[in-house]
C-alpha cells in the first residue's frame, strides 16, 4: 500500500563518533519482513521498488541515490 515501508535512514552517535546509512528495498524477498517489525511501525508493511512495479536494477539505484546525493550535496568523490 501507499503507507508500506521502502527505505530506511539510520543515524547513531557513539563517544563523538557518528554512524549513518541508508537503504533502499529495490528487489527483496518481502516474505523475509513476516517475522519483524521494521522500526517499530506494526500498522504499516514492507513494499519494495519491484512490488510497485518500477523495474529498477541495483545498479541502477545506486546510480540515482549517487545522482541525488551529489546534487544536494556536491561531488563525492
Amino acid at each position: 500500500s501507499r503507507e508500506d515501508k521502502i527505505a530506511a535512514i539510520g543515524v547513531k552517535v557513539r563517544k563523538w563518533v557518528s554512524f549513518h546509512g541508508i537503504s533502499l528495498n529495490v528487489e527483496p524477498d518481502l516474505g523475509h519482513f513476516g517475522g519483524i517489525v521494521p522500526c517499530g511501525i506494526a500498522e504499516h508493511g514492507v513494499t519494495s521498488l519491484m512490488d510497485l512495479g518500477v523495474l529498477a536494477s541495483m545498479d541502477d539505484a545506486d546510480a540515482a541515490l549517487k545522482a541525488s546525493f551529489r546534487r544536494v550535496f556536491g561531488a563525492v568523490d
